[in-house]
């Protein structure tokens, strides 16, 4: 029902309305509805001069009440003009409604303002009538009185009959009971009950007759207006069809014609792409065909491609083609069935070029197989392809080592193969040229292996950075490209064109039929495949049948490998910059690995010949000839793999060191023994150790080469002539210096023992020094030996050996100085310490040369007494005792060394005698006992000067007497 003051559309005419009504134009302040561009087609409308509002909507109450869903009312009165659902139905709000707030009456609040306090004002000024008031109220009690006779269950806004407390309320069931004999009493009180009911429905519907007469004017004046109503639909609906007909008239004369021309434009559009898909569909068919083909001539990269260009197409282009249905999942099974057929030709093709004889020239086999094997698998993801070749790599290295041994067995007749039955037993019945001259072979076998490893990995590598090269051209052209289209899209004119026919814009028709040829042409190049079919050339103007779908994405370039093959990498890899990299660092890592094998295959071979002790059997030029050429194997290797590998290098060094301590012990021993069998006796000089002296003046530290019969003619000298400089020397030295030679030597030939060597060096010098003290100062030599005595010409003998050893030690010195890492430097100061102990010795067998001539000398002038005859024995004694020990002496040491001892002896005599006369009281007085003395010291100076080399010796007498005081 609608309320009085908008049940029509027709101004009222009250005066009271036109007194306090403002006239306002209804399209002020009302914000016109944004809607959507209509797309579709609809009828135009004529607007009233009233605009419609929600207030011109009626239906009456049953209409409103009742459930059209049903198909069939209920009997029963509660539900007969009432829907089931009627209460407890919810009302899903609309989603074009906009949400309303508070905001959204602010211009209303602000424009009604005015108008609701004239409205007060006028209220306070015209108040209602006094009997109209009590009229309506009393008529408000009447009504309300008549209504409290319903009871107040009827009137809850939860009122319902399903609920059976509700239900029990309103119809007890007390009143349907006919047992007992009492259906008279119940059918009366089910009548009373229907009364009661009925009395109650009456009551409400004279209070909603007392309402709706209350609004009869709103009614009747809707009536009224009916007419007016039917006048303006009449007028409506002429206009209306007015602008029919004159619409029709325009689309006949000025849209038919060219609408149908569009229309043939599409259909030939249609027609096109029809054509075309067929065309493609055939095209697809012979996709199986094709792969079968291309499978058969190892173009696995030509099939995957061929695959993954089909499967795009169907499922872009063909997708929901009913008769293809089962195709994308045959070409996959196809794919899955190509990657193991890759897997498995790329682990032929390993076998074969690793496996193929080492003589062949051929660096790498079958390149262009080769790179579109790498191409396939990288295609397909499959980087685990370098296992496979690490694998067969372990595999050829151990059987080129068999193969070695097997056929440098076979020419050795002294082996019978038959009696020795394992290979490694065969292997270590070769004496050490056989089996210097096998490892040798294996090494230069080795050496090849690695070149064409080294070959193989390149190409993979060389593929590997191309792809990775395309993809960083690739995506710098699509940054380029985005940003051209980000340009283009900005100077676009963004209008849209709504005019449609048959759901589809003009504008898209036209775009369409010019970019379709384009499209089919650009697209024409991804669907050639090396041995697939032409599409035909009978279409109507377009000659290929592919789109431009995935045009895009086949586009190629071209590289070349390092073996002059080219490589067309398309842009269909699945890889990122990161997986290359890595790829990339693992094939380099691959030829590390692959020095590495060779490497642990030759230690191996090396440890197996070596379980019975033969390779530290090995004499000096047998070690270092190996040992050259295992150096020159790890050389080779480093330069064709880029890394030092270190397994063969730790053997070397294992066995040098074991070398090291054989060659080192071997020279001690024999030191020892001459030690212990050197009898201190100044020996004879043969010619080729004055010859390796004279090479070490030369600053060549080396052992000379023998010279054959210029050495047997020149004889023996007594001394050691070095740098212009005699030594007499023992014949341990002259060994001693060869050992030392021997040492140096071997640091030049071994480079890698050079710090072994140098500690042992310091232990076999730090070892003679010892040793020799022993035997010279400390007598061990009468009992090593049997010498009867330790004479002065021992000592003197043993210090210029020592001394001569002193000499060669800062030429030892520079030497392994030469040779030693700057961080190693710190081992020479066992040189240092070495010199310094040398020193010590010589300096002990001075003094002990000097003791003994000061044991002498307290002997002798312990006895002296100062009387005639002059020169008195005692000093006789003493001069002949000095000229002993010159003789001695002389011809071993220089002769500033004798004068130095002498002046020391000289001293000690000195002393005695000045001890001697003191406790003699014998002064110098000039008197008798002071001649007798002085003629004493004259004959010992004359005497001791008339020593050879003692002539201008300071002997300094004076000092035998005592001070005056």
């Amino acid at each position: 029902m609608a309320s009085s003051h908008s049940s029509s559309p027709v101004p009222q005419g009250s005066s009271s309305d036109v007194f306090f009504k403002k006239e306002v134009d209804p399209t002020k302040h009302i914000r016109p509805v944004q809607s959507l561009p209509d797309v579709c087609p609809k009828e135009p409308t004529v607007t009233d001069q009233h605009r419609w509002t929600i207030y011109h909507s009626k239906v009456n109450l049953p209409a409103a009440l009742n459930d059209p869903r049903l198909a069939k009312r209920e009997s029963d009165f509660f539900t007969k003009t009432w829907g089931l659902d009627f209460v407890d139905t919810e009302v899903i709000p609309s989603f074009y409604l906009p949400q309303i707030s508070k905001e959204h009456f602010t211009i209303y609040q602000q424009e009604i303002s005015q108008r609701e306090k004239i409205h007060e004002r006028c209220k306070n000024i015209c108040p209602p009538k006094d009997t109209f008031d009590r009229t309506l109220l009393h008529t408000h009690d009447k009504s309300r009185t008549d209504l409290e006779q319903v009871p107040k269950i009827f009137m809850k806004p939860d009122f319902a009959l399903d609920d059976s407390l509700t239900f029990n309320s309103v119809l007890p069931w007390s009143h349907f009971n006919t047992a007992g004999g009492k259906g008279n009493r119940d059918a009366a009180s089910s009548k009373l009950l229907q009364e009661k009911l009925s009395h109650y429905l009456d009551i409400v519907e004279v209070n909603i007759a007392h309402q709706i007469s209350l609004r009869s004017e709103a009614f009747f004046h809707a009536m009224t207006s009916q007419h007016e109503l039917q006048d303006y639909l009449k007028k409506t609906s002429q206009a209306v069809k007015m602008l029919r007909d004159k619409i029709a008239q325009i689309d006949k004369v000025m849209c038919e014609g060219s609408l149908h021309v569009l229309r043939l434009a599409l259909t030939r559009n249609n027609c096109v792409k029809v054509y075309n898909k067929l065309k493609l569909m055939a095209t697809v068919h012979q996709t199986q065909p094709t792969v079968q083909v291309l499978l058969s001539t190892s173009e696995f990269v030509g099939a995957l491609d061929l695959i993954a260009t089909t499967q795009e197409v169907l499922q872009q282009e063909l997708q929901g083609i009913h008769s293809f249905r089962h195709l994308g999942s045959q070409l996959c099974e196809l794919e899955k069935l190509i990657d193991k057929m890759m897997i498995a030709e790329f682990s032929t093709y390993s076998h074969s070029d690793l496996n193929r004889p080492l003589e062949d020239d051929c660096q790498i086999l079958e390149e262009e197989r080769l790179v579109s094997l790498v191409f396939g698998l990288l295609k397909q993801r499959k980087l685990n392809f370098l296992e496979i070749y690490s694998k067969e790599m372990i595999i050829t290295a151990k059987n080129i080592i068999k193969q070695c041994v097997i056929n440098k067995v076979s020419q050795i007749e002294e082996i019978d193969t038959e009696a020795v039955v394992k290979l490694a037993d065969q292997m270590r019945m070769l004496n050490f040229p056989q089996w210097f001259d096998l490892l040798k072979e294996i090494f230069s076998k080795f050496t090849v292996f690695l070149q064409r490893i080294k070959a193989t990995l390149n190409i993979i590598h060389s593929v590997v950075l191309s792809v990775l090269d395309k993809n960083q051209r690739t995506r710098e052209l699509e940054d380029i490209s985005q940003q051209k289209n980000t340009a283009k899209d900005n100077s676009l004119d963004t209008e849209v064109a709504y005019l449609i026919h048959e759901g589809m814009f003009i504008s898209d028709a036209f775009s369409e039929s010019e970019l379709t040829p384009i499209a089919i042409d650009t697209a024409s190049q991804r669907n050639a495949s090396p041995n697939s079919e032409p599409c035909s050339s009978d279409s109507v103007s377009e000659p290929e049948c592919t789109t431009d779908s995935s045009s895009s994405k086949e586009q190629t370039s071209s590289s070349a490998t390092p073996g002059g093959v080219d490589i067309m990498v398309n842009e269909d890899m699945k890889l990122t910059d990161l997986e290359l990299g890595k790829l990339a660092n693992n094939i380099q890592e691959l030829l590390y690995s692959a020095s590495d094998i060779c490497h642990d295959r030759a230690v191996k071979f090396l440890m197996s010949r070596a379980k019975d002790g033969f390779l530290e059997k090995l004499n000096s030029t047998e070690f270092i000839t190996l040992s050259r050429l295992m150096e020159t194997f790890i050389l080779d290797t480093e330069q064709i793999c880029g890394r030092k590998s270190m397994s063969l290098l730790g053997a070397l060094q294992s066995q040098a060191n074991k070398f090291v301590n054989r060659f080192h012990e071997e020279r001690k021993t024999k030191l020892s023994l001459l030690l212990d069998n050197e009898r201190w006796k100044q020996a004879d000089v043969p010619a080729e150790f004055q010859d390796l002296v004279d090479s070490i003046s030369d600053g060549k530290i080396a052992l000379p080469e023998k010279k054959s019969g210029a050495t047997e003619e020149r004889k023996p000298a007594e001394v050691l002539i070095v740098e212009g400089q005699q030594y007499a020397v023992v014949g341990t030295v002259l060994l001693l210096i060869r050992i030392i030679l021997e040492y140096c030597q071997c640091v030049d030939n071994i480079p890698s023992v050079t710090t072994d060597m140098l500690t042992r060096l310091s232990d076999l010098l730090k070892y003679f020094n010892s040793r020799s003290c022993q035997l010279v100062l400390g007598a061990g030599a009468l009992q090593v030996v049997g010498l009867k005595t330790i004479t002065t010409k021992n000592l003197a003998l043993s210090s210029r050996c020592l001394q001569l050893i002193v000499h060669y030690i800062p030429v030892i010195r520079a030497h392994f100085e030469a040779r030693l890492q700057p961080k190693q430097y710190s081992m020479l100061r066992h040189f240092d310490h070495i010199t310094k102990d040398y020193h010590d010795h010589i300096a002990e067998i001075s003094a002990k040369l000097v003791a003994i001539m000061d044991g002498l000398f307290d002997k002798l002038l312990s006895k002296y007494e100062v009387k005639a005859p002059v020169p008195s024995a005692c000093f006789r004694n003493i001069c002949k005792q000095m000229a002993k020990m010159h003789e001695a002496i002389f011809d071993l040491l220089p002769e500033e060394q004798t004068q130095m001892l002498f002046l020391r002896i000289n001293a000690s005599y000195k002393l005695h005698l000045k001890k001697q006369l003191s406790h003699l009281n014998v002064i110098n007085d000039g008197g008798p006992q002071n001649g007798l003395v002085t003629a004493d010291v004259a004959f010992y100076t004359g005497n001791l000067q008339a020593l050879k080399g003692l002539k201008d010796l300071d002997l300094n007498m004076a000092e035998i007497w005592e001070q005056k005081r």
